[in-house]
C-alpha cells in the first residue's frame, strides 16, 4: 500500500468510524495514521480500535501508525444556580474561587491557579471565544472582569486565558492513566495537549522513557515565545488550530502555521496541521473551496500532514472525507507550481556530516533521475534528515525496529517497511534492491539512491551514499 502522495493523512477515530469494516475502508481511502482522541471514549474502546488497526496492518503489510492525543487540562466554570443566565456587554462579573452555583453576577472558578495567576488587563474567554472579557481587579480567592462582547453563559463552558501563563502540568491525573493505558498496549505517538514551556515536554519524557515518540500540540500562545526550545525535545509538532485559533487572533493563524511548519521543518520534525480542515465536511458530502484551499496551504507550506478530526471521527461522510483530503493533496503536489514554492522555503541545512549526506542523497537521487531513495534506519533519523531535503523522488525506509517503521508512517515523502538487520553493505544493496522492486519503487534497468550509516545497527550515523542499478 505505498501511496502516489507525499504528505500524509491523519484520520481520527470516533463513534462514526469504529467498526472493523469502516476503518478499512478509511486506510483504503489514504488515511496513513489513526488518531485516538482519549478526550472521548473509554480505555475498552480505544483497545479495540487499536486491536482492529493491529490486524489491518498484518493484513495489508504495511505499517500503519497510531497517535494518541492526551486531553490535557481544562479550565471550566462552574455551574449555575437557576440554569444559563445572560452576560451582558459592559457588565461587570465576578470569578470566586470555589463549586458553589453562579449567577450573572457571580461566576464559581474551580481553579485556583487562575485565581492565583490572572492580571487586570487579561484577556478571558470563553466558549470557545463566543463570551470575551477582560479582567479589570483581582482578590485573594477571585477576580472581577469586564464583558467585552456578551452573550449566554451556561454550566462547565470551557474557559482560555491566552495571556495568563499558568504554572500547571500539561499532564492531568486523567491524562497520567491514559497515557501509561496508552503505552502499554504499544501505541506509535503521543500528543501532548496544552504544552506552554519545554519543561513540560521533558516531564512527558520522564514518563515515555522511549516508549513512544512525543508530539507536541502547539495551542498556546506561551509555547509560541518558546517554540526553538520545545520543537529541540520532541519528536514531532501538532499545529493546534483550535484552541490556538481561539487564544491568538485569527488574522495572526495563518503566519503562525507557516512559522511552526518551518521551524519543524528546519529541525527535521514531522509536522502536522490540524482542526477545521474540512470542517463542512461533518454533514455535507463536498468541503466549501476555502476548506480545499486551506488543505493544500498546508502542502504548498510543505507540512508532513493534515488531520481529520470529527469529519471522520463522528461525522456523516468519514470515507468521502478522507478521500477528498487524498485527493486534494494528490492534486497539489502534482500542479506544476508546486516544486518552486517547496524549493522556495527549504531550510538551511545543518554543518553536520549526517545532515550534509543526508541532503547530498536526495540531490543525487534527482539529479539522476533515480527511481527512488531507500534509506536504512534504526531511529528514523536517517529517513527524516532526507526528507527534510523533500526530493522529489519517493522514499522507502527500511528498519529492523516494527516501532521506528510505525512512526515513520507520519514523514512526508517516505514509504516505511520492516525488514531484517542488516550486518554487511552487501546485503545492505541486495535487500534495497529487492525492497525497491517488491513495492514498486523501481523495476529492472533503474537506479535507486541508497543512504545508510556504517557501522550498521549505530544510531545517528549516517555517512553513506550508494548508487545502484537494479
Amino acid at each position: 500500500m505505498r501511496r502516489n502522495r507525499k504528505a500524509k493523512i491523519v484520520a481520527t477515530l470516533g463513534p462514526a468510524s469504529s467498526s472493523p469494516e469502516m476503518i478499512r475502508k478509511l486506510y483504503l481511502a489514504g488515511a496513513d495514521v489513526f488518531r485516538l482522541n482519549f478526550s472521548h471514549g473509554t480505555h475498552e474502546d480505544h483497545k479495540a480500535r487499536f486491536d482492529t488497526i493491529r490486524a489491518l496492518e498484518a493484513e495489508v503489510g504495511s505499517p500503519i501508525g497510531i497517535l494518541q492525543d492526551l486531553q490535557g487540562p481544562k479550565i471550566r466554570v462552574g455551574t449555575l444556580k437557576d440554569g444559563p443566565v445572560k452576560l451582558e456587554n459592559g457588565a461587570t462579573v465576578r470569578f470566586k474561587l470555589g463549586s458553589e452555583p453562579g449567577t450573572a453576577k457571580q461566576v464559581s472558578m474551580p481553579h485556583p491557579e487562575v485565581v492565583k495567576n490572572i492580571l487586570p488587563g487579561h484577556a478571558v474567554m470563553i466558549d470557545d471565544g463566543k463570551l470575551r472579557l477582560t479582567c479589570t481587579g483581582c482578590g485573594d480567592d477571585y477576580f472581577d472582569a469586564k464583558v467585552v462582547v456578551g452573550g449566554m453563559l451556561s454550566d462547565r463552558k470551557g474557559v482560555n486565558l491566552p495571556d495568563t501563563n499558568l504554572p500547571i502540568s500539561p499532564l492531568t491525573e486523567k491524562d497520567r492513566r491514559d497515557l501509561a493505558f496508552g503505552l502499554s498496549i504499544g501505541v506509535d505517538w503521543v500528543a501532548l495537549s496544552f504544552v506552554q514551556r519545554a519543561s513540560d515536554v521533558i516531564e512527558a519524557q520522564e514518563l515515555i522513557k522511549g516508549r513512544a515518540a512525543i508530539m507536541a500540540k502547539i495551542e498556546k500562545p506561551a509555547a509560541l515565545d518558546c517554540i526553538d526550545d520545545i520543537v529541540a525535545l520532541v519528536d514531532g509538532v501538532m499545529v493546534a488550530r483550535g484552541d490556538l485559533g481561539v487564544e491568538i487572533a485569527p488574522e495572526d493563524v495563518p503566519g503562525r502555521q507557516k512559522e511552526l511548519i518551518r521551524v519543524s521543518r528546519q529541525a527535521g520534525k514531522p509536522v502536522i496541521v490540524a482542526t477545521q480542515m474540512l470542517e463542512s465536511m461533518i454533514k455535507s458530502p463536498s468541503p466549501t473551496r476555502a476548506e480545499a484551499s486551506d488543505v493544500a496551504t498546508a502542502i504548498y507550506d510543505s507540512a508532513d500532514g493534515v488531520m481529520l478530526s470529527a469529519e471522520s471521527a463522528s461525522g456523516d461522510f468519514p470515507i468521502e472525507a478522507v478521500s477528498m483530503m487524498d485527493r486534494i493533496i494528490s492534486h497539489t503536489e502534482n500542479h506544476k507550481l508546486y516544486r518552486s514554492i517547496i524549493e522556495a522555503i527549504k531550510p538551511t541545512p545543518e554543518h553536520t556530516t549526517a545532515h550534509a549526506i543526508a541532503a547530498a542523497a536526495a540531490d543525487v537521487a534527482d539529479a539522476i533521475g533515480a527511481a527512488g531513495i531507500v534509506a536504512f534506519t534504526g531511529s528514523g533519523t536517517t529517513s527524516m534528515r532526507t526528507a527534510r531535503k523533500r526530493p522529489q523522488v519517493p522514499m522507502l525506509s527500511l528498519s529492523p525496529t516494527a516501532a521506528t517503521a510505525r512512526r515513520l508512517t507520519l514523514l512526508w515523502g517516505t514509504h516505511s517497511i520492516e525488514t531484517q538487520e542488516i550486518h554487511t553493505y552487501d546485503e545492505m544493496v541486495e535487500i534495497a534492491k529487492s525492497h525497491a522492486l517488491a513495492q514498486g519503487l523501481a523495476k529492472p534497468g533503474d537506479r535507486i539512491v541508497i543512504i545508510a550509516g556504517i557501522p550498521f545497527a549505530t544510531i545517528g550515523t549516517t555517512n553513506n551514499i550508494r548508487v545502484v542499478r537494479i
